[in-house]
């Protein structure tokens, strides 16, 4: 994958969901292999995946929604590229 721009529109891959798990007390990726426990950050930045918001979309949303905290972009588009590494999203441009 080449570097991500604001463009881009993160979806989860086949077979992949967003999930709050009760037992874990957290959001949780469910996969054919397994599941993946999120920490706060991480499933609020996956609750605004949903293939029609951009990446540029959720940065702007995160921003808005936590004004005081700084970096959001490139922390969002860090974990966005950890993501597609762990085959949890791909990208539509």
């Amino acid at each position: 994958m080449t570097e991500l721009n604001p463009s881009q529109t993160p979806m989860f891959r086949r077979g992949f969901r967003l999930q709050w798990e009760e037992k874990q007390n957290s959001h949780v990726i469910l996969y054919p292999e397994g599941v993946a426990k999120l920490n706060d950050s991480a499933a609020a930045i996956l609750q605004l995946v949903d293939g029609k918001r951009t990446l540029g979309d959720i940065i702007n949303d995160l921003c808005a929604r936590f004004p005081q905290a700084t970096g959001i972009g490139d922390d969002v588009t860090e974990f966005f590229g950890q993501a597609y590494r762990q085959k949890w999203i791909i990208f539509r441009e």
